[in-house]
């Protein structure tokens, strides 16, 4: 069951694009990592966050395949 809280949050950063999210999450990492409980539910934000980043990772693209060229039609 979702947060209620956390829900809203996750789902604005969600539709943010990957390098944007990127720095989102490192800035609040640390930040959580020099002052802790600086930030209330920090931890669990960056579970979140964490999950839309691998969720947004792009995969590379796979070679083109060649394919053989019709025949003539007649």
């Amino acid at each position: 069951m979702a947060n209620p809280l956390l829900a809203p949050l996750l789902g604005f950063l969600g539709r943010l694009s990957y390098p944007r999210l990127f720095v989102i999450t490192a800035a609040l990492f640390l930040v959580d990592l020099v002052i802790p409980d600086f930030v209330p539910l920090a931890d669990e934000i960056l579970l979140g966050l964490g999950t839309l980043l691998l969720a947004n990772w792009k995969n590379r693209k796979a070679p083109p395949t060649i394919e053989p060229p019709l025949p003539p039609s007649r």
